[in-house]
């Protein structure tokens, strides 16, 4: 199996001192057969236009025809960095998870955590919310679940105010783990 993940910073692990973030958490726990391939191709401030225009360059090298492929879509706060509309943000989602439809690939989303950001973060995760829903596509919700945990809030503060440390990037690994995850790794029949 081959598995690419794109997103931003989040989805690379940016601030984890063990180098996994959540990515590799979820990918240790994980119960596959045999190993997989992981192609993490998640940039720092990236927002779903640069996503949705540059993902299949960048994915259709890793793709095999010979082995089953996933995509993960980790997204983050870069659409309301970048004031980007809701309406934008859900547009770019569609186009990506439409292409990967084309391509045949299963997808996954993560939506974005409550970060500090001058924006509306739970309006965001709702969109892509509804956009999964619309394409039954599994969705991550993670902004509900941490706006009010005491331990996402400092280690966010621990760090630098926008990114998670070690207990941050664990509990969004749970969060995928429990949200879906298992069903839709486990290998196609």
């Amino acid at each position: 199996m081959r598995i690419v993940v794109i997103g931003d910073e989040l989805a690379a692990g940016l601030g984890d001192a063990r180098y996994l973030g959540w990515v590799g958490r979820v990918m240790a726990r994980s119960q596959l057969p045999e190993p997989a391939f992981i192609a993490n191709l998640a940039l720092p401030a990236v927002d779903t236009t640069q996503l949705a225009h540059g993902w299949r360059t960048e994915a259709e090298r890793r793709i095999s025809h010979r082995e089953e492929t996933r995509l993960i879509v980790g997204l983050g706060i870069g659409d309301v960095r970048s004031g980007l509309s809701a309406a934008r943000s859900r547009l770019n989602l569609a186009n990506i998870l439409d292409g990967a439809t084309e391509y045949r690939i299963p997808a996954f989303v993560v939506g974005p955590p409550p970060l500090t950001a001058p924006g509306d973060i739970a309006e965001l995760s709702a969109a892509y919310a509804d956009v999964c829903q619309r394409r039954s596509v599994p969705y991550v919700h993670t902004y509900a679940p941490l706006s009010a945990h005491e331990q996402w809030h400092a280690d966010i503060a621990q760090f630098d105010g926008k990114h998670p440390g070690q207990i941050g990037y664990g509990l969004l690994a749970w969060l995928v783990l429990n949200q879906g995850w298992e069903s839709w790794i486990s290998p196609r029949l």
